[in-house]
């Protein structure tokens, strides 16, 4: 009896993957998924990153040939040297601060909390130029400092005049500025550690400063880290405004060099431009490295290098050659 027309296939008739020719199965490979929209958007970045840069390499504006001139001079390089040393001792002098601070903020003791927290509140109340400025007119107040008994007699007197020169304003200022931010972030980085390390060292019987060097602190740099980061770049930003304090750093030089040279300001300001950009990148690549050695343990993996990258991505391009090419 013959079957209907229409009728199903039984599975002993039906075709196997073996009586499909192979070229057949290789033609029938998945393609990916087409999204136009994003190559739209890509198109039209590039467009407008081309015409960026073609706007900067072809308007005479820019002065070029001046920038390539002013780059590498001793004055710029000399401010540039100021700028190095102000954020470094900065940095160094504002962490330690705020890790005090913060401490002070996690202590049962409620006059360092208390203290801890109003030193916080103010100087990140006050901007910065404030504080450098009055910090520069200190010696109008106080003509001398001395050391000795709290309100007795005086050991020892130093005129603050002498004492304080510029660079001594400049890191103070930035060092107590930059201490009130600091603070908060060591103390929100100890604070993410989990409460378990804390009780579990605790159970150990290890003592409290112990504890915090080894065990919560080397844990809270992973969140600590980052964020200290972008302070320690915007505190090489804020360099720029000891030239209010008469310290000649980068930019306090090239706007020395600009009312000299009229005609050079804007290739002057590129130059100090490029500076920030190549000292902010360098903090970056530091960071980076930070980073990755503090998540081992902590990751199952740890992130690629920009190295590594370019490795994978150039091995990843030769295969995909080979399978095209085979095909």
């Amino acid at each position: 009896m013959s079957e209907p027309p229409g009728a199903a296939v039984s599975l002993a008739e039906a075709p196997t993957s073996t009586d499909i020719p192979s070229r057949q199965l290789t033609a029938q490979r998945v393609q990916p998924l087409r999204r136009p929209g994003r190559w739209i958007v890509t198109a039209v970045v590039l467009v407008l990153v081309a015409q960026i840069l073609h706007g900067l390499v072809t308007n005479p504006f820019y002065q070029w040939d001046r920038f390539r001139y002013w780059f590498l001079r001793p004055t710029v390089l000399d401010g540039l040297l100021v700028t190095l040393e102000v954020a470094a001792l900065s940095a160094v002098l504002g962490l330690f601060g705020g890790i005090l601070l913060a401490l002070g903020r996690l202590s049962g003791s409620p006059v360092l909390r208390a203290v801890s927290w109003t030193y916080t509140w103010l100087f990140r109340s006050i901007p910065l130029i404030v504080v450098l400025i009055f910090l520069y007119n200190f010696s109008a107040l106080y003509k001398t400092l001395s050391l000795g008994v709290p309100f007795g007699p005086a050991f020892i007197s130093f005129d603050e005049s002498k004492l304080a020169t510029d660079m001594t304003i400049a890191v103070i200022g930035l060092s107590l500025n930059e201490a009130a931010y600091a603070a908060e972030v060591v103390r929100g980085g100890v604070l993410s550690v989990d409460q378990g390390q804390h009780e579990a060292a605790a159970a150990l019987g290890l003592p409290r400063g112990y504890q915090f060097r080894g065990i919560v602190f080397p844990q809270a740099l992973r969140s600590i880290t980052p964020n200290y980061v972008n302070q320690l770049i915007g505190l090489i930003k804020s360099t720029s405004l000891v030239f209010y304090v008469s310290l000649l750093d980068l930019f306090g030089s090239v706007q020395s060099m600009g009312n000299t040279y009229p005609g050079d300001i804007v290739p002057l300001l590129m130059v100090a431009t490029v500076w920030y950009l190549i000292l902010t990148s360098a903090v970056s690549v530091v960071q980076f490295y930070v980073e990755r050695y503090y998540a081992r343990g902590a990751t199952r993996s740890l992130p690629p290098t920009p190295l590594q990258q370019a490795r994978t991505a150039l091995t990843e391009l030769r295969a995909r050659l080979r399978r095209e090419a085979a095909v």
